[in-house]
């Protein structure tokens, strides 16, 4: 039998985001956001408040970065993502960050975390408060790729949100093999 909960934002899991800017006086910003995905092969959308001043970075410098968070900085990312940067105005260092400038746009990436988008804004909706970024480059650190020059799960511990219980988990084990288990039904 199922439950019927409504309409609810309940995809499971969400991944975790970590959208960092630089405000106008240089100062590394960063967020967390779960709202989001790929929305095409050079493409991110993302579900962002207009009040929040990463959003005001990003429309001022036309440029973000999209970090995966992870289990090993869950703490400092959970804390850009309670903390407004309208009240804290250094809440990139105080979460511990460090910002290396992006080679591919105007934005920092967060050197403590491995995996990043590097984006150009494309377009924002004030009212849907949709955030689209057009992916110009992906940046991954070196320690988290396996011998086939790959991201390694084993070496990555990406976390995702659970809406339902409000948790972040770490990505589990494999339990199939994409474009090939489903042949047998063929």
């Amino acid at each position: 039998m199922r439950k019927n909960f409504g309409a609810k934002p309940y995809t499971l899991p969400q991944p975790v985001f970590i959208i960092s800017t630089y405000g106008e006086d240089g100062t590394p910003d960063a967020m967390l956001a779960v709202w989001g995905g790929i929305s095409n092969e050079t493409e991110i959308s993302i579900c962002l408040s207009a009040q929040r001043k990463t959003v005001k970075n990003i429309l001022a410098r036309g440029a973000f970065t999209v970090s995966m968070a992870d289990a090993a900085n869950v703490v400092a990312c959970d804390y850009v993502g309670i903390e407004s940067g309208n009240r804290v105005s250094d809440k990139f260092e105080k979460a511990g960050f460090h910002a290396v400038k992006s080679e591919f746009v105007d934005a920092p990436l967060i050197e403590e975390l491995p995996m990043a988008l590097e984006c150009r804004m494309k377009s924002y909706d004030e009212e849907t408060w949709r955030m689209v970024g057009e992916i110009v480059n992906v940046s991954i650190d070196e320690r988290i790729l396996g011998e086939n020059g790959k991201v390694s799960l084993t070496k990555f511990d990406p976390i995702v949100y659970d809406w339902m219980s409000k948790d972040y988990l770490k990505v589990g084990e494999k339990v199939g093999n994409a474009y090939r288990d489903g042949l047998a039904l063929k």
